[in-house]
């Protein structure tokens, strides 16, 4: 007789592709602007600059403006909300995974 379990939802913010990249960058860096992002990632401007509002308005990242010379820069990093959801993410992906062993 089968027993029921529940399976634990994936989190679908951070299992998009492209957002799960971009936090994947994020959390070995303290911090990265946004054209070091996009060359490390490979995603499109447009995608990236897409990705990293969905991410900043969820307040998993946060992120720092300032003016470098006559230059804007933007600097992302993960906040502590955002380095708790990676966790949980992973323990989800780990006991989901550990079911097909």
């Amino acid at each position: 007789m089968a027993t029921s379990r529940q399976v634990p939802e994936v989190d679908g913010l951070l299992h998009e592709p492209a957002r799960l990249r971009v936090l994947g960058l994020l959390s070995m860096v303290d911090r990265a602007d946004f054209m070091y992002i996009f060359r490390t990632t490979g995603l499109s401007r447009g995608n990236l600059s897409v990705q990293l509002g969905k991410l900043e308005e969820a307040g998993i990242i946060g992120l720092e403006r300032e003016l470098v010379g006559a230059r804007p820069r933007t600097t992302y990093f993960l906040t502590e909300h955002g380095r708790e959801k990676l966790r949980e993410y992973k323990r989800v992906m780990c006991s989901l995974m550990g079911r097909f062993g």
